[in-house]
């Protein structure tokens, strides 16, 4: 019965794993895709604009 204490947390593991990795692969892509690449360009836009010229001091 020790056998099967010792396989529970890795298949377990595996099994939240595959889980993760399929929502993941699910998310890329489609509809979804333009929502993220206009968040991150929103975020990249505010970045760059808080960030001083390199012209002026401090």
């Amino acid at each position: 019965m020790d056998y099967v204490s010792a396989l529970v947390p890795p298949v377990v593991m595996a099994a939240l794993f595959i889980g993760v990795i399929r929502v993941i692969v699910k998310t890329q892509g489609g509809t979804n895709k333009a929502k993220e690449d206009a968040a991150v360009d929103a975020a990249y836009a505010r970045a760059e604009g808080s960030r001083p010229s390199p012209g002026t001091d401090g």
